[in-house]
């Protein structure tokens, strides 16, 4: 009888492997730079459109669709040993089609305290341990070492333009926020609520920030929320800075000291 290796993944499922995965198909960008991170260019044999860095496997890797598209027969012919996916960027039907075929683990993140269990929990899962514990704390010391501020700025982040859509206070994006001595204005709601001009109107931020995704804003969508609050700091910032979840963060520090 062969051995089974159990893992728990963070939405509670216990997924059963046979052996340290060779074939791992990865369903969200910053899950899949971590991968490449721990060293797993050989065994990652499928990513999304969306999964740009290293850009070198970006052009080498099959592409497998959007992370909410998910090309089901492309990933079934590219025969995973193994599917890591996560709970808010992956299609809930999607990913129940592709568990009946597959091992499929799913990561859960709200704030960096989940994305640190998350690193560790998949170094662990593709047989990378070691490599994972120490990623994950050289990421926890960066932001230790990132004082977080009095939360003195009452903030908006944008995602979406029509309609505005923004990050509300459930998110890692709020998280981030908080880190940089934000405060987020969406005390209540949805966790990516829409707005309407009136409603940003009334909501008065004193900065709003324009992420280059998923929505590429541009220096013209300034000008349009400047007609709606006249003098609030309205700017465009990296939204990767602020929403991957993996080993990006180690670049995220540095950014956000520059920046803010």
């Amino acid at each position: 009888m062969n051995q089974q290796f159990s893992f728990t993944d963070m939405m509670g499922r216990v997924i059963q492997l046979p052996a340290i995965p060779q074939r791992i198909v990865s369903l969200v960008p910053s899950q899949t730079e971590l991968l490449y991170s721990l060293g797993l260019n050989q065994e990652v044999v499928g990513q999304t459109l969306f999964c740009i860095h290293p850009h070198e496997m970006h052009v080498q890797k099959p592409r497998i669709g959007g992370t909410k598209k998910l090309l089901i027969d492309k990933i079934t012919a590219l025969e995973p040993d193994l599917i890591i996916g996560n709970k808010e960027e992956n299609d809930q039907k999607q990913i129940e089609t592709l568990m009946e075929k597959f091992p499929v683990w799913m990561s859960d993140i709200k704030d960096l305290p989940s994305a640190l269990i998350m690193i560790e929990k998949l170094g662990e899962l593709v047989g990378k341990t070691s490599e994972a514990m120490q990623l994950s704390k050289q990421i926890e010391t960066e932001f230790n070492a990132l004082l977080v501020q009095p939360e003195v700025i009452d903030c908006l982040y944008l995602i979406w333009r029509e309609p505005w859509m923004a990050a509300g206070k459930d998110t890692f994006i709020n998280d981030m926020l908080y880190r940089i001595g934000r405060r987020n204005v969406l005390e209540k709601g949805s966790r990516y609520p829409s707005l309407t001009n009136e409603e940003i109107g009334i909501l008065a931020p004193k900065e709003i920030l324009l992420s280059s995704e998923p929505y590429p804003f541009k220096e013209k969508h300034i000008q349009e929320l400047q007609e709606i609050l006249p003098k609030a700091n309205i700017r465009l910032v990296d939204g990767e800075m602020f929403s991957w979840y993996g080993s990006r963060l180690l670049h995220a520090t540095n950014y956000f000291k520059r920046e803010f």
